[in-house]
Parts: structure tokens; sequence; C-alpha cells
């Protein structure tokens, strides 16, 4: 970088000859990152081979051709010929003996009790629910609910079924019986597999009872196995008891041989508008892009501890599986709330398992610097690396986070793609400073750049983050819904991938991002990201959370609208907080831009994975229709937004 921002990280000597991404640069015979990056963009072919034999990928037949185009560029098939389950490659650590004993699994509940399962223990597991679910009649292909929260279960049942071939569909801890029964039946499902409950701040989760009336309501729903079946009242079917299923396995049992494209997971995103969509992925894609990702980004290794609150219901919690155990590194899982029993529980379980490497959402980031004093009351000494993911995140928070867990020796990779994209398509690596909220990379083997409207490269100016071709990682399709696939992502702009989100790149190669283009406000012919804006309130001492909108307006096009939580301690009248925020956002982004409206609420509309719901917002507070709400994790927040909105003489549309 020519002028490093203030908080920029920046490598030791040490961390950069020490570095995955330096090792794997010398394995391609380039001298530095960059060379490795522009290799992997002109021979992705020689590239991802190479990503395979480094990142010790089993195929149990070889691929003779990497990709193939016949479909087009949008229905890309990989690695062809080839034969691999992907479970094989995190259940071979069973076989070697310095590897079987150590720990692949520690899982700490709420309530503070902590199982764990040894890489040997692991394997016996998912091969014996594998067995137990082929005997009780799930055949490879069939579609599988899950909905469990984080932990050891959750994590050998994923694994179980991707294991015999057929197709996990994650579900969302946070759902009721509505959203349950629209993903099961849009994917086909024939069986679902839960808990009981789990709890949240001492609160039992009764997903158990959501999964019987799912199933009550769904006629093609065969099989439904819950932990504790007993305790659950049986209607149309009778549950069977999940331990039950995890058999002894055969001596010679091992994971289903599949296709590289043979799809392993069916993931529900929920669009703008209209139904969610089946993002599907297959052995030969998401897997072997995450175990990339956490090489390349993560610089994750083996022996390492990974821990990511992460709900396996979203695409982290599968992607915290696969990241964690291909890299022969250990899975800390954590099902309850991080202010259980106060502020300090995750730097406690840093502490407590030596915790390396820790995944964590903006939203989170903001309500641990809330409690600052509390949030670091555990040794955070053991972590090498940090991540965020999940939505855009400030400077201000990311340069905290940076020197509170991180003590300014630990960076914070800053993380995006999603769901339809399997990992990253920007991230930084360890061996380049790492600006505040920024990203120091594209994420290799894609050509991912900011687009104008007609396709044009940007630099110095918002537009949208875009792909100039096929990419591993990216989904093979919406599940039986190729029309609206192609509406998504392709049709924008031909032969690229439009992906959403609205990011800015500068002269140092730098990347920012700039909120949801969906999310885009224009005021008086001006576009603003919402995430602009935000930062820009949150740089406020007395705002610990924002959310902006962009409403009608007949004079300007569109009026923004600010939405704010007031931070802790702070005793300051809603009129008071309101102008000086009008002010502040003024004085930084011009007085264009000042908000024509600033609310003071408690808590705003979000996803369980910390993800504000503008859309949502916007539509309770302009009175129009709402569209999916099945992702929403605090409907409360609604009705305050209602309030407000008739407070405010909206809301009546």
């Amino acid at each position: 970088m020519s002028d490093m921002a203030e908080g920029t990280w920046v490598p030791s000597q040490d961390r950069v000859a020490t570095a995955n991404v330096t090792a794997l640069a010398a394995a391609l015979g380039v001298p530095d990152y960059d060379a490795l990056l522009h290799l992997s963009l002109m021979d992705p072919a020689r590239y991802w081979a190479e990503v395979n034999r480094f990142c010790g990928i089993i195929w149990s037949r070889p691929w003779n051709q990497f990709m193939d185009l016949t479909d087009g560029p949008e229905f890309p098939r990989w690695f062809i010929g080839g034969e691999l389950n992907w479970v094989d490659t995190i259940l071979s650590r069973a076989e070697d003996p310095a590897w079987a004993g150590r720990p692949a699994v520690i899982a700490e509940r709420e309530t503070g009790t902590v199982t764990q399962a040894s890489f040997a223990e692991l394997r016996d597991m998912v091969l014996g629910l594998a067995q137990g679910l082929q005997e009780l009649g799930i055949q490879p292909g069939d579609r599988v609910g899950l909905l469990m929260e984080t932990g050891l279960e959750a994590v050998v049942s994923l694994l179980a079924v991707a294991a015999m071939g057929a197709v996990i569909v994650p579900l969302f801890s946070g759902f009721e019986a509505d959203a349950v029964c629209a993903r099961l039946s849009a994917a086909g499902a024939r069986a679902a597999i839960g808990s009981r409950f789990f709890l949240r701040r001492g609160r039992k989760v009764e997903i158990g009872r959501v999964l019987a009336e799912a199933a009550e309501r769904l006629p093609g729903l065969e099989f439904l196995i819950l932990r504790e079946a007993a305790c659950i009242e049986a209607g149309r079917l009778t549950p069977v008891d999940w331990n039950t299923l995890v058999l002894e396995p055969p001596a010679n049992a091992a994971p289903r041989r599949m296709g590289a494209n043979d799809p392993f997971m069916v993931i529900f995103t929920s669009g703008t508008t209209g139904k969610p969509k089946g993002v599907v992925h297959t052995h030969g894609g998401f897997p072997i892009k995450i175990a990339h990702d956490a090489t390349v980004h993560y610089d994750l290794r083996a022996g390492d501890r990974f821990c990511w609150p992460a709900d396996m219901g979203w695409i982290a919690g599968a992607l915290f599986t696969a990241a964690t155990l291909m890299r022969g590194a250990t899975m800390v899982c954590y099902d309850g709330a991080p202010d259980m029993p106060d502020w300090s529980r995750l730097s406690r379980i840093v502490e407590r398992h030596g915790v390396t490497h820790l995944g964590v959402s903006p939203t989170l980031i903001r309500g641990l610097a809330a409690h600052a004093a509390a949030a670091v009351e555990g040794n955070v000494s053991s972590l090498r690396l940090t991540v965020t993911s999940g939505e855009a995140i400030d400077p201000e928070h990311f340069t905290w986070f940076q020197q509170a867990f991180g003590r300014g020796v630990a960076p914070l990779i800053n993380y995006t793609g999603g769901t339809e994209a399997s990992g990253g398509l920007l991230s930084s690596v360890v061996v380049k400073p790492i600006p505040p909220a920024g990203f120091n990379t594209v994420s290799p083997g894609a050509d991912v750049f900011v687009a104008g409207p007609d396709g044009q490269r940007l630099v110095g100016v918002v537009g949208e983050l875009a792909i100039g071709g096929p990419f591993l990682g990216m989904t093979q399709s919406f599940w039986q819904d190729h029309d609206r696939y192609l509406d998504s992502y392709w049709r924008a702009i031909p032969g690229v991938w439009i992906h959403g989100d609205l990011a800015v790149k500068n002269g140092d190669g730098m990347f920012f991002m700039r909120g949801r283009s969906d999310d885009i406000i224009k005021v008086a012919g001006k576009r603003l990201g919402p995430a602009e804006v935000e930062d820009v309130l949150l740089e406020m001492p007395e705002i610990s959370e924002a959310a902006a909108i962009g409403i009608d307006d007949p004079l300007k096009g569109q009026r923004l609208v600010v939405f704010a939580i007031p931070a802790p301690g702070m005793d300051i009248a809603s009129d008071a907080l309101a102008a000086a925020a009008m002010e502040h956002v003024a004085m930084r982004l011009g007085r264009a831009f000042r908000p024509g409206m600033v609310h003071t609420v408690g808590q705003l509309p979000k996803t369980r994975s910390g993800k504000v719901m503008r859309r949502v917002l916007r539509a309770v507070y302009c009175g129009i229709a709402t569209g999916d709400l099945s992702s929403l994790d605090n409907p409360s927040a609604l009705e305050e937004i209602a309030g407000v909105a008739r407070h405010a003489g909206m809301g009546t549309g």
C-alpha cells in the first residue's frame, strides 16, 4: 500500500515465511502471492490440481479434465471423470496413528458441559450413523433435513448423510414449522434429523416439536429422527431415536464413492423477493473451495483449534465443519448465547480450549465492544488469527476487535462470498497488509472485480461485485429452478456473475464492501450504500448499532432514514441523538446525504447469523408486504418498527 490507513495490520517477516500461502506458492514454483494469484486465473487447471495435492484431498478416481463448459459458463462441470466423497478426506485422519486419538470435535453447551470425539471416534460415529440411516431405508440421493444445534451430533449427522451419498438440507435452529415445511417440501425431503431441544439464554428452543409439526404436514417425509425421540409425542410418524441409529460400522465400511458433480447439500437462502432459493453444492465444489480458503485465507493447519459459533442451518455451519476437519484441525463448537452467563463467555471458551482461530460476525463484535471490559476477561493469547463474515463491518469495530482479541498481533480476516459461492470471493491473506474493514485480495481462482452498469471494471467508484466467468465453488444451480438462478446472477450482464453486493476497489488493490445492491439508496440521483452511512454513524460513541434505508420521496426519489440503537449507559434524549446523528452524517458524507429522519430503537430485525434485514425494516416502516420472514430471529423488532412508523405517519400504505 502506498499510504497505509491507521490501524492497518502489517505481517512480520516470520508470518510471511511460515504462511500456508507462501508454501503453496513455492509448490507451484512462483515467487510470491501476487504471482500465485495471477497463475490461479491464467492456469486454473494447474492451480486447482496443486491445491488438491497441497490440501490432501482424497480422490477415489482421479479426474481427466478440470472443467467442461458444454452447457455454457453458467453451468460448468468440474473435475470430469473424477470420483470422491469429501468425507474421506476427514476420516482418513483416523487411519493415521499420529492423529487418530487427537480431538476432532470439542462441543461446549451453554450449560457448561463439554463433550468431545477423537478423529477415530468421529470416524466410527459417522460410518455407524451412515449404516443406520441406510438400514432405516434412506438411499443415496435422498434429501435429508438437519435441524440441530451446533455440536458433535450435528457434525456427525452432516458428515454421515454426505458419506452415504444422500443430500443434506440444513435448517436454521430458529425456524418454526412453516419455514421448515417450505424448505423440506421444496427439496422433496424423505427424512429429517433433529434434536429434542437445546438451551439459549437458559430457555428451551424446542426444535423437536417444530420438526414433529412439520412432519404432520409433509406427506413425502417418511422418516423423523430425533435425539431423545421418546420424549416427543408421536403423530403421523413415530420418531426414531438418533442414538439407536449410530451402529457399529462394518469392518470394511467407507464413504460411498460419488461423482465430483453429485450434490451433497441443498441449502436455502432467502431472497429479497419470492420463495427461498435452494442452492445446490457438490462433492467436487464446496468442500474443495472451503479447504482452499481455510488454507489460503485462514492459514489453518493440522492441530489448530477453530471456534466459530455458527448456526448449522446457515452456510457458515457447513463451512466451519469442512474448513476445520478437512485441514485436520479441531472444531470447538458452542451452542449457546455469547453473553451467558456474561460477555466473557467467548474469551473464556478461547482460554479453556486453547483456540487458535476464532470466527465472529460483525454483530457479535459490536456486542463484545459494547461490553469491552468483560469481553476479554478470558485469556485470548492462544489466538493466531480471527475471521469475520456475514455482513459489512465498520473500521472502528474491526480495529477494536483486532486489538482486543488479536492483541495487535493476530490479524482479523474479513471474508465475504456467501451461500451461492461456497466460500470467499473477497478476503485477505496474512502475507500482505490488511486495512481496517477491508479485503487485501480477491480469492484466488475467481476473477472478481467491481463492475459498472455495462460490465466495465471500476477503480475508486462504488459498483457491483462481479465475477468474470465460472469459478470453483459456485452453486450448481438452484434446486429445480434454473431460470431463477440465471435471473439472479447471469442475466444482468451476459457472461458475468453479478453477486448482489456493492463494493469499491481502491488504487492499492484493496476492496471495501458497501452493502447489498438491492439495499442501495439513491438520493437526488446520488447512489449511497447503506453500509457507508452505518459506518459513519458507528463512529459516534452514542450509537452501538445502526441501519439505513431509503424510502420513496416525491422530490429526491428517495429519502434516507436511519434507525439507531443507543450505546449502553448513554443517557441522551432521542431528539438530541437524532439531531447529532443527522449532523454527523451530513458532516461526514455531505449535506445531500443528511438523513431525513433518525429513529431511536431498542433492536433491529436480524437473522440468527446477525445480518440486519433491511428489506424487512423498510417494508414494515413503509407499510408494504414484508415477503419471506422465515430467517427473522427477533419478530418483536417488527412491532417496535411498526410503532415508530405510526408515530412518524408512515406504515399506512
